[in-house]
């Protein structure tokens, strides 16, 4: 069962209930004091039909010393005669409670005159028939008799007011019900619209619409409950997107690894199926062999940096304090033999906390690309400058550059801008995906300009000591 009908349905039965018991209690209130009023008024009639008969047993003659009961019958008679037109009956009952004198269809219980006596008045409620009458009952001194004198008063309406009280109040509370039930329909609906509302949000996003928002309706818990699904719901969309992303990158990881390492091996098994089955001359033989040491030289590079970047991703840093110098005078000594570029170094003296290899090894693969993008003759510039927040290193080349579309992509592993010139170079796009790991490490991001046909420049700052962070494992 639907929520809203869970509501609807248990305000209609509090309030069937709530109206029912309220109604019993009200009506029977109504009645009680309409028959309360009733008994005092049929004790009222009793009283003055007793101080009546009284009265009219001072004027018997004297004649006799006891009233008699043709008297006792004649006065009865003059008193319902006076009586006519009230609803009431009497009887007249001598000592030994036998009746003297009685109205015609007087039904009156001879039980009540047990309870009566002479300080002593007694009424009940009987229903002999159809109708319903109040019993009254006192005892009468008149010329040396005990006499009984009893009445009825017929309150049948009162019960009928009560009857019709309960059809009333029956027929008001199902109107009220029926009227009540549409309001609490519509109440209902408004107060569970925003659980509809999560409950679409949530199907939506069980069947892959990650981006879909719950529409927030109100402002109270309900609305609070609706802000905090809409945040877990943007959690879950980065998240699945960052996942997506993961196996994307994974997936493309697979397919450039597959790709990159087909192509050596291809090359490596022809020339080697050459060289095995046919006799080539020294030129030829000299070449295929020559082939397959260099892209064996690519494989070995390839599996070292696949290597490098697994192990990075898993160091933990442990950087000294060294001077920036001592890493530009390694970069001399490393490139001292390579005349054909023209090499610049320009350093800021300052001490920097770094791991040295690592660093050594960004900076080597910087300067590798630099190199690999420029032209023979070129001019290769390696730059350090001290920051407010750091030490900055940048190698600038005036080399082919990178378009901006391939900006973003330049550190995925196996990414090559122009992928003929790099294999011309053993390369196969690891460098700056190990440079971009290391970095990390270190508490930075590469920095990347570029102009196509001008050159390109790749900077990083380097922390102050107390930016340095140690590596996690991922």
């Amino acid at each position: 069962m639907r929520f809203s009908w869970k509501i609807l349905l248990c305000s209609i039965i509090a309030m069937a209930v709530s109206f029912g018991i309220g109604g019993y209690f009200f009506v029977n209130d109504v009645f009680r004091a309409s028959l309360e009023r009733e008994i005092g008024q049929a004790a009222d009639d009793s009283s003055i039909l007793k101080f009546a008969f009284e009265t009219a047993a001072l004027n018997v003659p004297t004649k006799y010393n006891m009233l008699q009961d043709a008297v006792v019958e004649e006065i009865g008679a003059n008193l319902e005669n006076r009586g006519q037109g009230t609803k009431r009956l009497l009887r007249l009952s001598d000592e030994n409670r036998e009746a003297l004198y009685a109205s015609e269809g007087f039904a009156g219980d001879a039980a009540l005159l047990s309870e009566i006596g002479e300080q002593t008045r007694a009424y009940q409620i009987i229903h002999p028939d159809e109708h319903y009458y109040i019993q009254t009952g006192v005892m009468v001194d008149a010329l040396n008799r005990m006499l009984y004198l009893e009445t009825m008063r017929d309150v049948t309406e009162v019960y009928a007011e009560r009857a019709r009280g309960f059809r009333v109040y029956r027929s008001l509370t199902v109107l009220l019900l029926v009227l009540s039930s549409i309001l609490l329909y519509f109440i209902s609906h408004w107060l569970t619209r925003p659980i509809r509302l999560l409950t679409q949000a949530t199907r939506r996003m069980t069947d892959g619409d990650y981006s879909c928002r719950a529409e927030q309706v109100s402002n109270d818990e309900m609305g609070q409950l609706t802000r905090d699904f809409n945040q877990m719901s943007q959690v879950i969309e980065e998240n699945i997107h960052k996942l997506e992303d993961e196996v994307r990158a994974r997936e493309d990881f697979i397919a450039a690894f597959s790709h990159e390492l087909k192509t050596p091996l291809t090359a490596v098994i022809g020339y080697a199926d050459l060289l095995r089955s046919r006799k080539l001359d020294d030129e030829k033989h000299f070449l295929s062999a020559n082939y397959i040491y260099t892209e064996g030289k690519r494989l070995e590079s390839m599996s070292l940096r696949l290597l490098d970047i697994i192990v990075t991703k898993r160091y933990r840093l442990e950087p000294q304090e060294i001077p920036a110098e001592a890493l530009f005078k390694y970069l001399q000594d490393m490139y001292a033999e390579r005349k054909e570029y023209q090499f610049r170094f320009d350093c800021e003296p300052c001490r920097i906390c770094v791991e040295v290899d690592l660093i050594k090894t960004v900076l080597l693969n910087l300067t590798d690309n630099a190199c690999k993008a420029s032209d023979p003759g070129s001019l290769i510039e390696i730059t350090g400058e001290k920051r407010e927040d750091g030490y900055l290193f940048a190698v600038r080349d005036h080399g082919i550059g990178i378009p901006k579309a391939e900006l973003q992509k330049i550190t995925e592993a196996f990414y090559m801008v122009d992928k003929s010139r790099s294999r011309s170079h053993n390369g196969a796009g690891l460098g700056l995906a190990l440079c971009s790991e290391i970095l990390k490490l270190h508490g930075c991001e590469m920095m990347i300009e570029s102009t196509p046909d001008v050159g390109s420049c790749f900077s990083f700052l380097l922390p102050d000591q107390e930016g340095v962070r140690d590596g996690t494992d991922e």
